[in-house]
Protein backbone atom coordinates (compact mmCIF):
# COMPACT_ATOMS: atom_id res chain seq x y z
CA UNK A 1 0.00 0.00 0.00
CA UNK A 2 2.83 2.42 0.91
CA UNK A 3 4.54 1.66 -2.39
CA UNK A 4 1.33 2.45 -4.26
CA UNK A 5 1.06 5.86 -2.55
CA UNK A 6 4.72 6.59 -3.30
CA UNK A 7 4.30 5.66 -6.96
CA UNK A 8 1.12 7.74 -7.23
CA UNK A 9 2.90 10.71 -5.65
CA UNK A 10 5.77 10.43 -8.09
CA UNK A 11 3.35 10.31 -11.05
CA UNK A 12 1.47 13.39 -9.82
CA UNK A 13 4.74 15.26 -9.27
CA UNK A 14 5.86 14.34 -12.77
CA UNK A 15 2.60 15.62 -14.26
CA UNK A 16 2.80 18.85 -12.28
CA UNK A 17 6.31 19.71 -13.37
CA UNK A 18 5.57 18.77 -16.98
CA UNK A 19 2.58 21.10 -17.02
CA UNK A 20 4.67 23.99 -15.72
CA UNK A 21 7.47 23.55 -18.24
CA UNK A 22 7.96 26.56 -20.52
CA UNK A 23 8.59 25.81 -24.17
CA UNK A 24 10.94 28.37 -25.72
CA UNK A 25 9.66 30.19 -28.79
CA UNK A 26 11.16 28.76 -31.99
CA UNK A 27 13.65 30.96 -33.80
CA UNK A 28 12.37 32.55 -37.00
CA UNK A 29 14.18 32.50 -40.31
CA UNK A 30 15.97 35.86 -40.33
CA UNK A 31 17.83 35.40 -43.63
CA UNK A 32 15.63 37.84 -45.59
CA UNK A 33 15.68 40.32 -42.69
CA UNK A 34 19.48 40.38 -42.57
CA UNK A 35 19.70 40.62 -46.36
CA UNK A 36 17.42 43.68 -46.38
CA UNK A 37 18.47 45.22 -43.06
CA UNK A 38 16.80 48.67 -42.94
CA UNK A 39 18.28 51.79 -41.43
CA UNK A 40 15.02 53.73 -41.40
CA UNK A 41 11.46 52.55 -40.79
CA UNK A 42 8.18 54.21 -41.73
CA UNK A 43 5.40 53.24 -39.31
CA UNK A 44 2.19 53.41 -41.34
CA UNK A 45 -1.17 54.30 -39.76
CA UNK A 46 -2.57 51.03 -38.39
CA UNK A 47 -5.65 49.40 -39.87
CA UNK A 48 -8.28 49.38 -37.12
CA UNK A 49 -10.45 46.26 -36.99
CA UNK A 50 -11.68 47.03 -33.47
CA UNK A 51 -14.98 48.84 -32.74
CA UNK A 52 -13.10 51.60 -30.86
CA UNK A 53 -12.85 54.60 -33.21
CA UNK A 54 -9.96 56.12 -31.25
CA UNK A 55 -7.80 52.99 -31.49
CA UNK A 56 -5.67 54.11 -34.45
CA UNK A 57 -4.44 57.38 -32.93
CA UNK A 58 -4.14 55.87 -29.45
CA UNK A 59 -2.13 52.86 -30.59
CA UNK A 60 -0.02 54.38 -33.38
CA UNK A 61 2.25 56.64 -31.25
CA UNK A 62 3.10 53.78 -28.86
CA UNK A 63 4.95 51.97 -31.67
CA UNK A 64 7.67 54.59 -32.06
CA UNK A 65 9.70 54.14 -28.86
CA UNK A 66 10.37 50.36 -29.01
CA UNK A 67 11.24 50.51 -32.72
CA UNK A 68 13.61 53.45 -32.24
CA UNK A 69 15.17 51.82 -29.17
CA UNK A 70 15.78 48.69 -31.26
CA UNK A 71 18.19 50.77 -33.35
CA UNK A 72 16.28 52.34 -36.26
CA UNK A 73 15.48 55.85 -37.42
CA UNK A 74 11.69 56.15 -37.20
CA UNK A 75 9.85 58.85 -39.12
CA UNK A 76 7.91 61.16 -36.75
CA UNK A 77 4.21 60.34 -36.55
CA UNK A 78 3.16 63.99 -36.97
CA UNK A 79 5.16 64.31 -40.20
CA UNK A 80 3.80 61.04 -41.61
CA UNK A 81 0.21 61.88 -40.63
CA UNK A 82 0.37 65.37 -42.17
CA UNK A 83 1.96 64.05 -45.35
CA UNK A 84 -0.83 61.51 -45.83
CA UNK A 85 -3.64 63.95 -45.01
CA UNK A 86 -2.26 66.57 -47.41
CA UNK A 87 -2.57 63.92 -50.13
CA UNK A 88 -6.08 62.82 -49.18
CA UNK A 89 -5.07 59.70 -47.24
CA UNK A 90 -7.02 59.71 -43.97
CA UNK A 91 -6.98 56.14 -42.66
CA UNK A 92 -4.83 53.06 -42.29
CA UNK A 93 -6.55 51.08 -45.04
CA UNK A 94 -5.78 53.72 -47.64
CA UNK A 95 -2.22 54.29 -46.42
CA UNK A 96 -1.40 50.59 -46.45
CA UNK A 97 -2.85 50.15 -49.95
CA UNK A 98 -0.17 52.44 -51.43
CA UNK A 99 2.55 50.47 -53.19
CA UNK A 100 5.84 49.95 -51.31
CA UNK A 101 7.77 51.57 -54.14
CA UNK A 102 5.56 54.69 -54.00
CA UNK A 103 6.02 54.93 -50.22
CA UNK A 104 9.77 54.67 -50.70
CA UNK A 105 9.64 57.42 -53.30
CA UNK A 106 7.62 59.75 -51.04
CA UNK A 107 9.36 59.19 -47.71
CA UNK A 108 12.75 57.72 -48.65
CA UNK A 109 12.40 55.03 -45.97
CA UNK A 110 14.10 51.65 -46.25
CA UNK A 111 11.20 49.68 -44.78
CA UNK A 112 7.66 50.16 -43.49
CA UNK A 113 5.71 48.61 -40.63
CA UNK A 114 2.21 47.51 -41.57
CA UNK A 115 0.12 47.07 -38.42
CA UNK A 116 -3.42 45.74 -37.95
CA UNK A 117 -5.23 46.40 -34.66
CA UNK A 118 -7.42 43.36 -34.09
CA UNK A 119 -8.71 44.25 -30.61
CA UNK A 120 -8.60 47.48 -28.63
CA UNK A 121 -10.62 48.63 -25.63
CA UNK A 122 -12.58 47.39 -22.62
CA UNK A 123 -15.39 44.88 -22.34
CA UNK A 124 -17.65 45.21 -19.33
CA UNK A 125 -18.98 42.27 -17.36
CA UNK A 126 -21.06 42.07 -14.19
CA UNK A 127 -18.19 42.21 -11.70
CA UNK A 128 -15.23 43.33 -13.78
CA UNK A 129 -13.99 44.94 -16.96
CA UNK A 130 -11.30 43.51 -19.20
CA UNK A 131 -9.12 45.77 -21.33
CA UNK A 132 -7.54 44.02 -24.32
CA UNK A 133 -5.14 45.03 -27.05
CA UNK A 134 -4.27 42.66 -29.88
CA UNK A 135 -2.26 43.49 -33.00
CA UNK A 136 -0.19 41.90 -35.73
CA UNK A 137 2.55 43.53 -37.76
CA UNK A 138 4.80 42.96 -40.74
CA UNK A 139 7.98 44.73 -41.80
CA UNK A 140 8.24 45.25 -45.56
CA UNK A 141 11.30 46.23 -47.56
CA UNK A 142 10.07 49.19 -49.62
CA UNK A 143 12.47 48.70 -52.53
CA UNK A 144 11.48 45.10 -53.23
CA UNK A 145 8.12 44.73 -51.49
CA UNK A 146 9.45 41.66 -49.63
CA UNK A 147 8.09 40.88 -46.17
CA UNK A 148 11.17 40.50 -43.98
CA UNK A 149 9.55 40.09 -40.54
CA UNK A 150 6.17 39.34 -39.00
CA UNK A 151 4.88 39.31 -35.43
CA UNK A 152 1.72 39.39 -33.33
CA UNK A 153 0.85 40.04 -29.69
CA UNK A 154 -2.20 40.13 -27.43
CA UNK A 155 -2.46 41.30 -23.83
CA UNK A 156 -5.47 41.61 -21.51
CA UNK A 157 -5.87 43.17 -18.07
CA UNK A 158 -8.80 42.65 -15.71
CA UNK A 159 -10.01 45.27 -13.23
CA UNK A 160 -11.08 42.62 -10.70
CA UNK A 161 -8.65 41.45 -8.00
CA UNK A 162 -11.04 38.82 -6.64
CA UNK A 163 -10.71 40.01 -3.04
CA UNK A 164 -13.44 42.62 -2.61
CA UNK A 165 -16.51 40.38 -2.35
CA UNK A 166 -19.47 40.32 -4.71
CA UNK A 167 -21.01 43.66 -3.70
CA UNK A 168 -17.66 45.42 -3.74
CA UNK A 169 -16.85 43.90 -7.14
CA UNK A 170 -20.17 45.04 -8.64
CA UNK A 171 -19.72 48.58 -7.30
CA UNK A 172 -16.11 48.59 -8.45
CA UNK A 173 -17.12 47.47 -11.94
CA UNK A 174 -19.71 50.27 -12.14
CA UNK A 175 -17.16 52.88 -11.08
CA UNK A 176 -14.65 51.42 -13.53
CA UNK A 177 -17.14 51.64 -16.41
CA UNK A 178 -17.97 55.28 -15.61
CA UNK A 179 -14.32 56.31 -15.23
CA UNK A 180 -13.35 54.48 -18.41
CA UNK A 181 -15.56 56.86 -20.36
CA UNK A 182 -12.93 59.49 -19.53
CA UNK A 183 -9.81 57.31 -19.41
CA UNK A 184 -8.40 54.99 -22.05
CA UNK A 185 -7.44 51.85 -20.10
CA UNK A 186 -6.19 50.19 -23.28
CA UNK A 187 -3.53 52.84 -23.92
CA UNK A 188 -0.92 51.60 -21.39
CA UNK A 189 -1.63 48.03 -22.53
CA UNK A 190 -0.88 49.10 -26.12
CA UNK A 191 2.51 50.33 -24.94
CA UNK A 192 3.20 46.95 -23.33
CA UNK A 193 2.03 45.08 -26.45
CA UNK A 194 4.44 47.04 -28.64
CA UNK A 195 7.32 46.71 -26.20
CA UNK A 196 6.93 42.93 -26.30
CA UNK A 197 6.18 42.80 -30.03
CA UNK A 198 9.09 44.89 -31.35
CA UNK A 199 11.88 44.70 -28.75
CA UNK A 200 14.69 42.35 -29.86
CA UNK A 201 14.39 39.14 -27.85
CA UNK A 202 17.53 37.51 -26.40
CA UNK A 203 18.07 33.88 -27.38
CA UNK A 204 15.13 33.91 -29.83
CA UNK A 205 16.14 35.81 -32.99
CA UNK A 206 13.22 37.10 -35.01
CA UNK A 207 10.70 36.96 -32.15
CA UNK A 208 11.09 40.74 -31.96
CA UNK A 209 12.83 43.01 -34.45
CA UNK A 210 16.55 42.49 -34.94
CA UNK A 211 18.88 45.12 -33.52
CA UNK A 212 19.16 47.92 -36.06
CA UNK A 213 22.24 49.90 -37.22
CA UNK A 214 21.77 52.55 -34.51
CA UNK A 215 21.93 50.00 -31.70
CA UNK A 216 25.22 49.14 -29.93
CA UNK A 217 24.07 45.53 -30.20
CA UNK A 218 23.74 45.69 -33.99
CA UNK A 219 24.61 42.44 -35.82
CA UNK A 220 24.16 40.33 -32.72
CA UNK A 221 21.07 38.72 -34.34
CA UNK A 222 18.86 39.65 -31.40
CA UNK A 223 20.95 37.62 -28.97
CA UNK A 224 22.40 39.37 -25.95
CA UNK A 225 26.11 38.65 -25.58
Amino acid sequence: MIKKFLIAGLVISSITFTGCAVTPAPNKDITAYKAHMPKSILVLPPVNDSPDVKATYSYWPTVIAPVAEAGYYVFPISVVDNMFKENGVTNGNDAQSISPQKLQEIFGADAALYIRIKEYGSKYQVIQSVATVSADAKLVDLKTGDVIWTGEKKLSQSSSDGNSGLLGAVVGALVEQISSNFNDRAYPIASMVNAQLFTPTPYSPGTGLLYGPRSPKYQQDGIAK
